[in-house]
């Protein structure tokens, strides 16, 4: 712990310049740049090796699943069946919900990401649960996903946790698991994540290009993980920002580490839609961060759309079926063959 007090005041005179970036950014004329892939050493350099805890690593995993399995009915509605499933992410099970519309099908699939709650506390299929329901009345199946080290998933470990990769691969081994159900059409696949979950499906597609052929962000934290680590881990769990210190280096230290989290350092191999929606009130994950994330985004050739929404807090209530209307339409559009 002796690190820590010196280590918060230097991020913290780094978040001032980030906001000073920011404010840059947001200048019609401010210059823009992508930051470079830490995979590319300049040509006189030796290229390091990959770290296994980096989205480029990730970038070389075949991931794979097969069916849910059905634990149980949770919900018996005449749009939908809802069961209560584990599926598996490499040695892992993960828990989570599956709605099945009612029909022949083939239909459509989404995967939701949810947002941080506290795994002790946890339930299954929560954090998405009006998502869910709306999206199965519209005729698409979705498995929303507990990930690891929640409800009754195997557990995770530190590093799953801290750096998100753990989750982005129960993301992305959800997709695959969604698209093996007899009545979904493994062709026509999406995903939506929620706040943390918003940076999880960023990984996911950065990490599988062409895993699903749409994707929706909401209230989205950072597509840059040190704005992340500044806003929540260093302040609330210092212990946990202490460890990642140690084992890889600061910000400072190694930059390059850092850069091979944030999924905005490989914009360039997202290659399907990307919709975001974001409140202008949302007081946890701030609109700028939206701003530049779908900035840098369009800059990098994605077919980026950003919705942002007067008044709209970070939970969204008012207009929340406005923004589902608007997925809903969106999700039909790009997944219609």
């Amino acid at each position: 712990m002796r690190r820590i007090l010196p280590l918060l005041i230097g991020l913290l005179v780094l978040a001032s310049c980030t906001e000073e970036a920011e404010k840059a950014a947001r200048t019609p004329d401010a210059a823009e740049s992508v930051t470079p892939s830490p995979t590319q050493a300049p040509e006189d350099e030796t290229p390091q090796p990959r770290s296994p805890w980096s989205l480029p690593s990730l970038m070389d995993d075949e991931l794979t699943s097969e069916r849910p399995r059905r634990l149980r009915v949770s919900v018996d509605d005449p749009a939908y069946t809802e069961y209560e499933v584990r599926y598996r992410s490499g040695d892992l099970r993960v828990s989570g919900v599956l709605l099945i519309p009612t029909g022949k099908g083939p239909f459509p699939g989404v995967v939701l990401n949810h947002g941080y709650i506290e795994p002790s506390v946890y339930a299954t299929g929560q954090g998405l649960s009006r998502e869910q329901d709306y999206l199965a009345r519209q005729g698409f199946a979705v498995l929303h996903t507990d990930y690891r080290g929640h409800a009754s998933s195997d557990p995770a470990g530190d590093l799953d946790r801290e750096t998100r990769l753990g989750y982005t691969r129960d993301a992305i081994n959800a997709v695959h698991a969604l698209a093996a159900e007899p009545k979904v059409d493994g062709e026509r696949m999406a995903m939506l994540g929620r706040s943390m979950g918003g940076g999880v499906t960023m990984n996911a597609l950065v990490a599988q290009p062409g895993l699903v052929d749409a994707a929706v962000l909401y209230a989205s934290v950072s597509s840059d993980y040190l704005d992340n680590l500044r806003r929540w881990t260093v302040p609330e769990r210092p212990e946990a920002a202490q460890r990642l210190f140690d084992r890889f280096g600061t910000p400072q230290e190694a930059p390059g580490f850092y850069d091979a989290l944030s999924a905005r350092s490989y914009f360039d191999r997202i290659d399907v839609p990307v919709l975001s929606h974001h409140g202008t009130l949302d007081d946890s994950c701030p609109l700028p961060w939206a701003r530049t994330t779908h900035r840098l985004m369009r800059r990098a050739g994605v077919r980026s759309t950003l919705e942002v929404y007067d008044g709209e807090q970070h939970a969204f209530g008012p207009q929340w079926t406005d923004s589902m209307e608007t997925t809903v339409a969106f999700l039909r559009r790009h997944l219609r063959r």
